[in-house]
């Protein structure tokens, strides 16, 4: 994968995600905590996981120490959605300054984690992208079962609002 595709990933990654923060902001903070049956945690928990995932992921291919990426991110830390939304705003830049800085040789260079995970950089930064769009997929569940659909959020909706038709 090439570092300009990549960098698309993410921006659609991005999109998306501030479309969930942006009707999870409508919510009440009973409705923000609810706890659901489906998905298995409530909102903010599912939100706070995918955050925790890509910031963990990101400092660990930095070759950050071990205690940085280690750290679990508390979901008591985030009373409401405009402490989530601001943490991942901060966490949003510092992943595009990254992937900035990543040309196609290192992306595909192996990220030598550990012996069991022998895969291209660019392997775990696609993870990341999925990994975003599974729990972003249960959040807008959640989301339409409390009356506040988050609209499309699929690559292409992405695509046209890029080009300034969506």
């Amino acid at each position: 994968m090439r570092q300009r595709e990549l960098a698309t990933l993410f921006d659609f990654n991005y999109w998306a995600q501030r479309r969930i923060l942006a009707t999870a902001a409508r919510l009440t903070d009973a409705q923000f905590t609810l706890r659901s049956v489906i998905v298995g945690r409530d909102l903010r928990a599912t939100l706070v996981h995918t955050l925790d995932v890509e910031c963990s992921w990101r400092l660990r291919l930095q070759r950050r120490p071990e205690d940085e990426w280690r750290k679990t991110l508390a979901t008591t830390d985030y009373r409401n959605v405009a402490a989530l939304t601001e943490h991942w705003k901060r966490d949003e830049a510092e992943m595009r300054a990254w992937i900035a800085t990543l040309d196609d040789k290192t992306l595909a260079a192996g990220a030598d984690l550990d012996p069991k995970e022998q895969y291209p950089i660019w392997f775990y930064l696609l993870h990341m992208v999925t990994h975003s769009q599974q729990h972003r997929a249960e959040s807008a569940q959640l989301l339409t079962q409390l009356g506040h659909s988050p609209g499309d959020i699929d690559f292409l909706d992405y695509a046209d609002w890029a080009r300034g038709s969506g």
